[in-house]
Protein backbone atom coordinates (compact mmCIF):
# COMPACT_ATOMS: atom_id res chain seq x y z
CA UNK A 1 0.00 0.00 0.00
CA UNK A 2 2.75 2.24 0.78
CA UNK A 3 4.42 1.47 -2.69
CA UNK A 4 0.64 2.94 -4.46
CA UNK A 5 0.63 5.79 -1.91
CA UNK A 6 3.94 6.87 -3.32
CA UNK A 7 3.33 6.02 -6.68
CA UNK A 8 0.07 8.02 -6.78
CA UNK A 9 1.33 10.97 -5.17
CA UNK A 10 4.60 10.96 -7.63
CA UNK A 11 1.67 11.25 -10.34
CA UNK A 12 -0.01 13.97 -9.28
CA UNK A 13 2.79 16.24 -8.28
CA UNK A 14 4.02 16.27 -11.81
CA UNK A 15 1.07 16.11 -13.81
CA UNK A 16 -1.24 18.06 -16.13
CA UNK A 17 -4.15 17.56 -14.21
CA UNK A 18 -6.99 18.39 -17.00
CA UNK A 19 -5.03 16.66 -19.67
CA UNK A 20 -4.08 13.46 -17.58
CA UNK A 21 -7.72 12.95 -16.14
CA UNK A 22 -9.15 13.88 -19.13
CA UNK A 23 -7.24 11.11 -21.34
CA UNK A 24 -7.56 8.53 -18.18
CA UNK A 25 -11.15 9.02 -17.98
CA UNK A 26 -11.77 8.35 -22.10
CA UNK A 27 -9.47 4.95 -21.34
CA UNK A 28 -10.83 3.64 -18.53
CA UNK A 29 -14.50 4.37 -19.76
CA UNK A 30 -13.24 2.68 -23.23
CA UNK A 31 -11.88 -0.39 -21.15
CA UNK A 32 -15.39 -0.80 -19.00
CA UNK A 33 -17.55 -0.38 -22.14
CA UNK A 34 -15.47 -2.81 -23.89
CA UNK A 35 -15.52 -5.26 -21.54
CA UNK A 36 -18.86 -5.54 -20.02
CA UNK A 37 -20.87 -4.66 -22.85
CA UNK A 38 -19.12 -6.65 -26.11
CA UNK A 39 -22.10 -6.95 -28.13
CA UNK A 40 -22.98 -3.23 -28.35
CA UNK A 41 -18.94 -2.35 -28.41
CA UNK A 42 -19.13 -4.25 -31.64
CA UNK A 43 -21.63 -3.55 -32.99
CA UNK A 44 -20.63 0.48 -32.22
CA UNK A 45 -17.35 -0.86 -34.03
CA UNK A 46 -19.10 -1.74 -37.35
CA UNK A 47 -20.76 1.28 -37.32
CA UNK A 48 -18.24 3.72 -37.06
CA UNK A 49 -16.31 1.97 -39.65
CA UNK A 50 -18.57 1.91 -41.97
CA UNK A 51 -19.37 5.39 -41.99
CA UNK A 52 -15.45 6.68 -42.00
CA UNK A 53 -14.93 4.15 -44.94
CA UNK A 54 -18.16 5.00 -46.77
CA UNK A 55 -18.20 8.63 -46.67
CA UNK A 56 -14.63 9.64 -45.55
CA UNK A 57 -12.63 7.57 -47.38
CA UNK A 58 -11.82 10.69 -50.06
CA UNK A 59 -10.73 13.17 -47.11
CA UNK A 60 -8.27 10.05 -45.49
CA UNK A 61 -6.67 10.04 -49.35
CA UNK A 62 -6.53 13.93 -49.82
CA UNK A 63 -5.34 14.38 -46.30
CA UNK A 64 -2.33 12.55 -46.52
CA UNK A 65 -1.56 13.54 -50.07
CA UNK A 66 -1.66 16.95 -49.13
CA UNK A 67 0.56 16.26 -46.16
CA UNK A 68 3.26 14.36 -48.73
CA UNK A 69 3.46 17.15 -51.11
CA UNK A 70 3.73 19.58 -47.81
CA UNK A 71 6.87 17.43 -46.50
CA UNK A 72 8.33 17.88 -50.45
CA UNK A 73 7.85 21.57 -50.51
CA UNK A 74 9.86 21.76 -47.18
CA UNK A 75 12.58 20.15 -48.08
CA UNK A 76 13.31 22.30 -51.08
CA UNK A 77 12.56 25.44 -48.91
CA UNK A 78 15.02 28.10 -47.70
CA UNK A 79 13.41 26.76 -44.13
CA UNK A 80 15.19 23.52 -44.15
CA UNK A 81 18.66 25.15 -42.94
CA UNK A 82 16.77 26.06 -39.95
CA UNK A 83 17.98 24.20 -36.82
CA UNK A 84 16.08 22.29 -33.98
CA UNK A 85 17.27 24.61 -31.56
CA UNK A 86 19.79 26.95 -30.90
CA UNK A 87 21.94 27.71 -34.38
CA UNK A 88 24.98 26.04 -32.13
CA UNK A 89 23.07 23.22 -30.98
CA UNK A 90 24.12 19.56 -31.41
CA UNK A 91 22.61 16.51 -31.94
CA UNK A 92 22.08 14.36 -28.83
CA UNK A 93 22.13 10.82 -30.29
CA UNK A 94 23.86 9.78 -33.25
CA UNK A 95 22.68 8.59 -36.72
CA UNK A 96 22.92 5.01 -35.87
CA UNK A 97 21.30 5.55 -32.73
CA UNK A 98 19.07 8.38 -34.02
CA UNK A 99 17.71 6.11 -37.01
CA UNK A 100 17.27 2.41 -34.72
CA UNK A 101 15.01 4.58 -32.63
CA UNK A 102 13.05 6.37 -34.85
CA UNK A 103 12.57 3.26 -37.09
CA UNK A 104 11.33 0.62 -33.80
CA UNK A 105 8.91 3.42 -33.18
CA UNK A 106 7.81 4.53 -36.47
CA UNK A 107 7.33 0.85 -38.12
CA UNK A 108 8.18 -2.07 -35.69
CA UNK A 109 6.01 -4.42 -34.98
CA UNK A 110 3.56 -3.88 -37.90
CA UNK A 111 6.18 -4.26 -40.75
CA UNK A 112 6.88 -7.56 -39.17
CA UNK A 113 3.69 -8.53 -38.94
CA UNK A 114 3.02 -7.68 -42.36
CA UNK A 115 5.60 -8.04 -44.34
CA UNK A 116 5.18 -11.20 -45.32
CA UNK A 117 1.09 -11.05 -45.19
CA UNK A 118 0.22 -8.44 -47.27
CA UNK A 119 1.99 -8.84 -50.33
CA UNK A 120 0.48 -12.40 -50.34
CA UNK A 121 -3.02 -10.95 -49.85
CA UNK A 122 -2.26 -8.50 -52.75
CA UNK A 123 -1.08 -11.32 -54.94
CA UNK A 124 -4.34 -13.57 -54.19
CA UNK A 125 -6.79 -10.19 -54.59
CA UNK A 126 -4.89 -7.37 -56.10
CA UNK A 127 -6.83 -4.15 -56.83
CA UNK A 128 -6.25 -4.29 -60.84
CA UNK A 129 -4.33 -6.99 -62.15
CA UNK A 130 -5.43 -10.82 -62.53
CA UNK A 131 -5.02 -12.97 -59.06
CA UNK A 132 -2.28 -15.23 -58.44
CA UNK A 133 0.03 -13.96 -61.68
CA UNK A 134 3.59 -12.55 -62.57
CA UNK A 135 1.23 -8.87 -62.97
CA UNK A 136 -0.31 -9.62 -59.18
CA UNK A 137 3.45 -9.94 -58.09
CA UNK A 138 4.50 -6.70 -59.48
CA UNK A 139 1.58 -4.67 -58.04
CA UNK A 140 1.19 -6.31 -54.83
CA UNK A 141 4.58 -4.92 -53.80
CA UNK A 142 3.86 -1.71 -55.41
CA UNK A 143 0.84 -1.53 -53.29
CA UNK A 144 3.06 -2.53 -50.32
CA UNK A 145 5.29 0.07 -51.17
CA UNK A 146 2.87 2.98 -51.03
CA UNK A 147 1.01 1.53 -48.17
CA UNK A 148 4.75 1.35 -45.80
CA UNK A 149 6.69 4.16 -48.05
CA UNK A 150 7.23 7.95 -48.00
CA UNK A 151 3.50 8.83 -47.01
CA UNK A 152 3.41 7.56 -43.49
CA UNK A 153 6.83 9.34 -42.85
CA UNK A 154 5.61 12.38 -44.23
CA UNK A 155 2.51 11.87 -41.65
CA UNK A 156 5.07 11.44 -39.12
CA UNK A 157 6.98 14.52 -40.57
CA UNK A 158 4.89 17.00 -39.85
CA UNK A 159 3.85 16.35 -36.63
CA UNK A 160 7.62 15.53 -34.90
CA UNK A 161 9.06 18.69 -37.15
CA UNK A 162 6.27 21.13 -35.88
CA UNK A 163 6.60 19.92 -32.30
CA UNK A 164 10.42 19.61 -32.35
CA UNK A 165 10.75 22.87 -33.84
CA UNK A 166 8.55 24.91 -31.16
CA UNK A 167 10.41 23.25 -28.58
CA UNK A 168 14.02 23.47 -29.37
CA UNK A 169 14.00 26.28 -31.03
CA UNK A 170 11.10 28.62 -29.04
CA UNK A 171 11.20 27.12 -25.70
CA UNK A 172 7.14 25.90 -25.97
CA UNK A 173 6.31 22.56 -24.39
CA UNK A 174 6.89 19.30 -25.88
CA UNK A 175 3.14 18.47 -26.27
CA UNK A 176 0.73 18.74 -29.25
CA UNK A 177 -0.78 21.82 -28.15
CA UNK A 178 2.29 23.71 -28.91
CA UNK A 179 1.85 23.37 -32.73
CA UNK A 180 -1.12 25.71 -32.32
CA UNK A 181 0.98 28.73 -31.10
CA UNK A 182 1.08 30.57 -34.70
CA UNK A 183 -2.39 30.04 -34.75
CA UNK A 184 -4.30 31.00 -31.61
CA UNK A 185 -1.41 32.59 -29.60
CA UNK A 186 -1.01 32.31 -26.11
CA UNK A 187 -4.91 30.54 -26.08
CA UNK A 188 -2.94 27.32 -26.63
CA UNK A 189 -2.15 26.55 -22.80
CA UNK A 190 -6.06 26.83 -22.69
CA UNK A 191 -9.07 24.48 -23.33
CA UNK A 192 -8.66 24.46 -26.91
CA UNK A 193 -4.75 23.15 -26.44
CA UNK A 194 -5.70 20.46 -23.26
CA UNK A 195 -8.00 18.89 -25.53
CA UNK A 196 -5.54 18.75 -28.78
CA UNK A 197 -3.58 17.36 -25.45
CA UNK A 198 -6.49 14.72 -24.88
CA UNK A 199 -6.93 13.79 -28.29
CA UNK A 200 -3.39 13.20 -29.44
CA UNK A 201 -2.63 11.08 -26.04
CA UNK A 202 -5.64 9.20 -26.23
CA UNK A 203 -4.93 8.56 -30.18
CA UNK A 204 -1.39 7.17 -29.55
CA UNK A 205 -2.75 4.90 -26.68
CA UNK A 206 -4.86 3.56 -30.01
CA UNK A 207 -2.34 3.41 -31.83
CA UNK A 208 0.36 1.72 -29.61
CA UNK A 209 -2.62 -0.67 -28.86
CA UNK A 210 -3.21 -1.84 -32.06
CA UNK A 211 0.26 -2.68 -32.93
CA UNK A 212 -0.14 -4.57 -29.85
CA UNK A 213 -2.83 -6.56 -30.55
CA UNK A 214 -1.02 -7.13 -33.83
CA UNK A 215 2.18 -8.81 -32.26
CA UNK A 216 0.20 -10.28 -29.64
CA UNK A 217 -1.34 -12.50 -32.55
CA UNK A 218 1.93 -12.87 -34.28
CA UNK A 219 3.65 -14.15 -30.81
CA UNK A 220 1.50 -16.48 -30.29
CA UNK A 221 1.74 -17.95 -33.55
CA UNK A 222 5.65 -18.00 -32.97
CA UNK A 223 5.06 -19.98 -29.21
CA UNK A 224 2.21 -22.40 -30.81
CA UNK A 225 5.02 -23.32 -33.88
CA UNK A 226 7.80 -24.09 -31.31
CA UNK A 227 6.06 -25.14 -28.09
CA UNK A 228 2.32 -26.21 -28.97
CA UNK A 229 0.92 -23.54 -27.13
CA UNK A 230 -2.73 -22.74 -27.71
CA UNK A 231 -3.22 -19.89 -30.48
CA UNK A 232 -6.30 -18.10 -28.25
CA UNK A 233 -7.36 -14.58 -27.50
CA UNK A 234 -7.17 -15.25 -23.70
CA UNK A 235 -3.09 -16.53 -24.21
CA UNK A 236 -2.70 -13.35 -26.11
CA UNK A 237 -4.09 -11.45 -23.81
CA UNK A 238 -1.73 -13.07 -21.24
CA UNK A 239 1.47 -11.96 -23.73
CA UNK A 240 0.05 -8.63 -23.63
CA UNK A 241 0.14 -8.49 -19.87
CA UNK A 242 3.45 -10.02 -19.42
CA UNK A 243 5.09 -7.53 -22.15
CA UNK A 244 3.73 -4.50 -20.86
CA UNK A 245 5.00 -5.70 -17.33
CA UNK A 246 8.48 -5.69 -19.71
CA UNK A 247 7.92 -2.59 -21.34
CA UNK A 248 7.14 -0.74 -18.10
CA UNK A 249 10.44 -1.90 -17.13
CA UNK A 250 12.11 -0.31 -20.30
CA UNK A 251 10.42 3.08 -20.26
CA UNK A 252 11.00 3.38 -16.53
CA UNK A 253 14.86 3.01 -17.30
CA UNK A 254 14.50 6.17 -19.71
CA UNK A 255 15.42 6.65 -23.18
CA UNK A 256 19.33 6.07 -22.46
CA UNK A 257 19.61 3.08 -20.70
CA UNK A 258 16.25 1.36 -21.81
CA UNK A 259 14.81 2.44 -25.38
CA UNK A 260 17.82 3.35 -27.36
CA UNK A 261 20.06 -0.33 -26.16
CA UNK A 262 16.65 -2.35 -27.11
CA UNK A 263 16.26 -0.65 -30.67
CA UNK A 264 19.56 -0.89 -31.52
CA UNK A 265 19.18 -4.56 -30.42
CA UNK A 266 15.89 -4.81 -32.75
CA UNK A 267 17.81 -2.92 -35.84
CA UNK A 268 20.78 -5.47 -35.77
CA UNK A 269 18.64 -9.01 -34.87
CA UNK A 270 16.11 -7.56 -37.91
CA UNK A 271 19.07 -6.87 -40.29
CA UNK A 272 20.60 -10.20 -39.26
CA UNK A 273 16.89 -11.57 -40.52
CA UNK A 274 16.30 -9.93 -43.45
CA UNK A 275 20.43 -11.03 -44.67
CA UNK A 276 19.30 -14.62 -44.07
CA UNK A 277 16.25 -15.01 -45.92
CA UNK A 278 17.97 -12.83 -48.38
CA UNK A 279 20.94 -15.57 -48.67
CA UNK A 280 18.29 -18.57 -48.24
CA UNK A 281 15.57 -17.60 -50.35
CA UNK A 282 15.28 -16.69 -53.49
CA UNK A 283 18.39 -14.09 -54.12
CA UNK A 284 18.25 -13.06 -57.63
CA UNK A 285 14.25 -12.62 -57.99
CA UNK A 286 14.36 -10.50 -54.75
CA UNK A 287 16.91 -8.00 -56.14
CA UNK A 288 14.51 -8.02 -59.66
CA UNK A 289 11.61 -7.50 -58.02
CA UNK A 290 13.00 -4.91 -56.31
CA UNK A 291 14.23 -2.74 -58.40
CA UNK A 292 10.52 -3.40 -60.41
CA UNK A 293 8.88 -2.57 -58.10
CA UNK A 294 10.51 0.55 -56.64
CA UNK A 295 10.10 1.87 -60.40
CA UNK A 296 6.29 1.01 -60.42
CA UNK A 297 6.14 2.82 -56.79
CA UNK A 298 7.86 5.81 -58.46
CA UNK A 299 5.65 5.47 -61.70
CA UNK A 300 2.55 5.40 -59.92
CA UNK A 301 2.77 7.74 -56.98
CA UNK A 302 0.46 10.22 -58.31
CA UNK A 303 -2.32 7.98 -59.50
CA UNK A 304 -1.82 5.88 -55.96
CA UNK A 305 -1.59 8.60 -53.93
CA UNK A 306 -5.28 10.18 -55.13
CA UNK A 307 -7.11 7.30 -56.20
CA UNK A 308 -10.03 7.10 -54.32
CA UNK A 309 -12.09 3.52 -55.18
CA UNK A 310 -15.77 4.90 -56.27
CA UNK A 311 -17.13 1.02 -56.86
CA UNK A 312 -19.81 0.56 -53.77
CA UNK A 313 -18.78 -3.43 -53.81
CA UNK A 314 -15.39 -2.87 -53.90
CA UNK A 315 -14.06 -3.41 -50.30
CA UNK A 316 -10.35 -3.39 -51.23
CA UNK A 317 -9.44 0.42 -50.20
CA UNK A 318 -11.26 0.18 -47.43
CA UNK A 319 -9.52 -2.75 -46.10
CA UNK A 320 -5.60 -1.47 -46.77
CA UNK A 321 -5.45 2.09 -47.72
CA UNK A 322 -7.91 3.99 -44.83
CA UNK A 323 -6.92 1.56 -42.91
CA UNK A 324 -2.91 2.28 -42.86
CA UNK A 325 -3.80 5.74 -43.37
CA UNK A 326 -5.88 5.97 -40.13
CA UNK A 327 -2.87 3.97 -38.44
CA UNK A 328 -0.59 6.06 -39.61
CA UNK A 329 -2.66 9.02 -38.26
CA UNK A 330 -3.31 7.50 -34.90
CA UNK A 331 0.19 6.79 -34.71
CA UNK A 332 1.47 10.65 -35.93
CA UNK A 333 1.32 11.86 -31.77
CA UNK A 334 2.92 9.16 -30.62
CA UNK A 335 5.73 8.61 -33.28
CA UNK A 336 6.04 12.69 -33.82
CA UNK A 337 6.31 13.34 -30.07
CA UNK A 338 9.13 10.79 -29.62
CA UNK A 339 10.92 11.43 -32.71
CA UNK A 340 10.70 15.43 -32.01
CA UNK A 341 12.11 14.49 -28.45
CA UNK A 342 15.20 12.46 -29.60
CA UNK A 343 16.39 15.18 -32.32
CA UNK A 344 17.17 18.03 -31.12
CA UNK A 345 19.98 19.63 -33.13
CA UNK A 346 19.14 18.44 -36.18
CA UNK A 347 18.31 20.90 -39.22
CA UNK A 348 14.89 20.86 -41.05
CA UNK A 349 16.55 19.55 -44.21
CA UNK A 350 18.27 16.74 -42.16
CA UNK A 351 15.57 16.02 -40.17
CA UNK A 352 13.33 15.21 -43.39
CA UNK A 353 16.00 13.54 -45.26
CA UNK A 354 16.97 10.77 -42.67
CA UNK A 355 13.35 10.56 -41.01
CA UNK A 356 11.30 9.94 -44.81
CA UNK A 357 13.91 7.95 -47.12
CA UNK A 358 16.32 6.21 -45.00
CA UNK A 359 13.31 4.39 -43.31
CA UNK A 360 11.75 4.13 -46.44
CA UNK A 361 14.68 2.64 -48.43
CA UNK A 362 14.93 -0.56 -45.46
CA UNK A 363 11.08 -0.78 -45.51
CA UNK A 364 11.16 -1.36 -49.06
CA UNK A 365 13.93 -4.02 -49.05
CA UNK A 366 12.10 -6.17 -45.97
CA UNK A 367 9.06 -6.37 -47.98
CA UNK A 368 10.39 -7.29 -51.28
CA UNK A 369 12.98 -9.57 -48.96
CA UNK A 370 10.21 -11.51 -47.40
CA UNK A 371 7.16 -10.85 -49.38
CA UNK A 372 8.51 -11.39 -52.49
CA UNK A 373 10.28 -14.78 -50.64
CA UNK A 374 6.73 -16.14 -50.21
CA UNK A 375 5.36 -14.84 -53.60
CA UNK A 376 8.20 -16.49 -55.59
CA UNK A 377 7.39 -20.22 -53.41
CA UNK A 378 3.73 -19.78 -54.03
CA UNK A 379 4.64 -19.13 -57.56
CA UNK A 380 7.08 -22.39 -57.48
CA UNK A 381 5.29 -25.29 -56.23
CA UNK A 382 4.40 -23.84 -52.75
CA UNK A 383 0.84 -22.99 -52.84
CA UNK A 384 -0.12 -24.22 -49.51
CA UNK A 385 2.05 -20.82 -47.82
CA UNK A 386 -1.07 -18.41 -49.23
CA UNK A 387 -3.80 -20.73 -47.56
CA UNK A 388 -1.98 -20.56 -44.19
CA UNK A 389 -1.81 -16.99 -44.05
CA UNK A 390 -5.35 -16.57 -45.55
CA UNK A 391 -6.58 -18.96 -42.27
CA UNK A 392 -4.20 -17.16 -39.99
CA UNK A 393 -2.42 -13.85 -41.16
CA UNK A 394 -0.50 -14.29 -37.51
CA UNK A 395 1.20 -17.01 -39.30
CA UNK A 396 3.00 -14.91 -42.26
CA UNK A 397 6.34 -14.68 -41.09
CA UNK A 398 6.45 -18.32 -39.53
CA UNK A 399 5.03 -20.12 -42.68
CA UNK A 400 7.85 -18.41 -44.80
CA UNK A 401 10.84 -19.26 -42.11
CA UNK A 402 9.32 -22.93 -42.15
CA UNK A 403 9.88 -23.36 -46.06
CA UNK A 404 13.75 -22.24 -45.45
CA UNK A 405 16.55 -24.28 -43.15
CA UNK A 406 17.03 -23.42 -39.69
CA UNK A 407 13.32 -23.03 -39.53
CA UNK A 408 13.21 -23.55 -35.68
CA UNK A 409 16.31 -21.10 -35.17
CA UNK A 410 14.66 -18.54 -37.41
CA UNK A 411 11.53 -18.54 -36.32
CA UNK A 412 12.38 -18.55 -32.49
CA UNK A 413 14.95 -15.32 -33.71
CA UNK A 414 11.47 -13.86 -35.70
CA UNK A 415 9.63 -14.71 -32.31
CA UNK A 416 11.94 -12.73 -30.22
CA UNK A 417 12.06 -9.72 -33.04
CA UNK A 418 8.43 -9.53 -32.81
CA UNK A 419 8.57 -9.12 -29.12
CA UNK A 420 11.37 -6.27 -28.96
CA UNK A 421 9.38 -4.80 -31.32
CA UNK A 422 6.38 -4.92 -29.48
CA UNK A 423 8.10 -3.76 -26.15
CA UNK A 424 10.05 -0.70 -27.93
CA UNK A 425 6.45 0.32 -29.20
CA UNK A 426 4.98 0.24 -26.08
CA UNK A 427 7.61 1.71 -23.73
CA UNK A 428 7.88 4.49 -26.44
CA UNK A 429 4.17 5.33 -26.50
CA UNK A 430 4.34 4.90 -22.87
CA UNK A 431 7.13 7.83 -22.59
CA UNK A 432 5.22 10.00 -24.75
CA UNK A 433 1.91 9.47 -23.22
CA UNK A 434 3.61 10.27 -20.19
CA UNK A 435 5.27 13.70 -21.97
CA UNK A 436 2.02 15.33 -23.00
CA UNK A 437 0.12 14.51 -20.03
CA UNK A 438 2.99 16.16 -17.51
CA UNK A 439 2.65 19.37 -19.30
CA UNK A 440 5.23 18.83 -22.31
CA UNK A 441 8.34 17.72 -20.09
CA UNK A 442 11.00 16.25 -22.21
CA UNK A 443 12.17 13.94 -19.65
CA UNK A 444 8.67 13.48 -17.28
CA UNK A 445 8.97 10.97 -14.07
CA UNK A 446 8.89 7.94 -14.26
CA UNK A 447 6.10 6.90 -12.06
CA UNK A 448 3.49 8.15 -14.33
CA UNK A 449 4.96 5.82 -16.79
CA UNK A 450 3.69 3.37 -15.14
CA UNK A 451 -0.14 4.30 -15.85
CA UNK A 452 -0.16 4.57 -19.30
CA UNK A 453 2.27 1.41 -19.77
CA UNK A 454 -0.66 -0.69 -18.11
CA UNK A 455 -3.79 1.71 -19.69
CA UNK A 456 -1.97 0.74 -23.17
CA UNK A 457 -1.78 -3.06 -22.42
CA UNK A 458 -5.37 -2.91 -20.95
CA UNK A 459 -6.84 -1.41 -23.92
CA UNK A 460 -4.91 -3.72 -26.56
CA UNK A 461 -6.41 -6.42 -24.47
CA UNK A 462 -10.21 -4.96 -24.97
CA UNK A 463 -9.80 -4.39 -28.29
CA UNK A 464 -8.72 -7.93 -28.83
CA UNK A 465 -11.35 -9.10 -26.80
CA UNK A 466 -14.17 -7.12 -28.45
CA UNK A 467 -13.39 -7.75 -31.86
CA UNK A 468 -10.25 -8.88 -32.82
CA UNK A 469 -8.24 -7.12 -36.26
CA UNK A 470 -11.60 -5.10 -36.99
CA UNK A 471 -11.63 -3.83 -33.88
CA UNK A 472 -8.13 -2.70 -33.90
CA UNK A 473 -8.85 -1.45 -37.46
CA UNK A 474 -11.77 0.87 -36.13
CA UNK A 475 -9.76 1.95 -33.45
CA UNK A 476 -7.49 3.49 -35.80
CA UNK A 477 -9.63 4.95 -38.23
CA UNK A 478 -11.77 6.89 -35.77
CA UNK A 479 -8.62 8.27 -34.33
CA UNK A 480 -7.20 9.31 -37.08
CA UNK A 481 -10.11 11.48 -38.68
CA UNK A 482 -9.45 14.60 -36.23
CA UNK A 483 -6.02 13.99 -36.38
CA UNK A 484 -5.73 14.44 -40.32
CA UNK A 485 -7.96 17.98 -39.51
CA UNK A 486 -5.20 19.18 -37.09
CA UNK A 487 -1.84 18.06 -38.86
CA UNK A 488 -3.69 20.20 -42.26
CA UNK A 489 -4.06 23.07 -39.75
CA UNK A 490 -0.44 22.84 -38.07
CA UNK A 491 1.06 22.77 -41.69
CA UNK A 492 -0.33 26.74 -42.29
CA UNK A 493 1.18 27.44 -38.69
CA UNK A 494 4.49 26.11 -39.19
CA UNK A 495 5.35 28.17 -42.15
CA UNK A 496 3.54 31.27 -40.91
CA UNK A 497 6.71 30.25 -37.64
CA UNK A 498 9.46 29.57 -40.29
CA UNK A 499 8.73 32.87 -42.12
CA UNK A 500 9.12 34.78 -39.38
CA UNK A 501 11.76 32.94 -38.18
CA UNK A 502 13.61 32.98 -41.48
CA UNK A 503 13.30 37.33 -41.39
CA UNK A 504 14.53 37.36 -38.21
CA UNK A 505 11.28 38.27 -36.39
CA UNK A 506 10.96 36.95 -32.95
CA UNK A 507 8.14 33.89 -33.17
CA UNK A 508 6.83 34.12 -29.56
CA UNK A 509 6.81 37.90 -30.00
CA UNK A 510 4.88 38.01 -33.43
CA UNK A 511 2.08 35.42 -32.44
CA UNK A 512 1.43 36.10 -28.84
Amino acid sequence: MSFLRTLSRRIVSSMQPTVFFGSAALVVGFIIFGALDTQHARQLFSAVQNFIVHQLGWFYVLSVTLLFLFVIWLYFSPYGSIRLGGDDARPEFGRFAWFTMLFSAGMGTGLVFWGVAEPLYHYAGPPMAAPETHAAVKESLQFAFFHWGLHPWAIYIVFGLTIAYFHFRHGLPLAPRSMLYPLIGERFRGIIGHSLDILCTVGTLFGVATSLGLGARQINSGLTYLFDIQDNTFVQIMLIAGITLLATISVVSGIHRGIKHLSQFNIILAFALLLFVFVAGPTLYQIKIFLTSTGDYLQYLVVMSLCVDARPDSDWQANWTLFYWGWWLSWSPFVGIFVARISRGRTIREFILYVSMVPTLVTFLWLAVFGGSAMHMELNGSPEILQIVQDNVALSLHALLDRLPFSAITTFLGTILILTFFITSSDSGSLVDDMVTSGGHPNPPAAQRIFWASAEGAVAAVLLYIGGLKALQTASLTTGLPLALFLLAACVGLVRALRADYNNRDVRDTFR
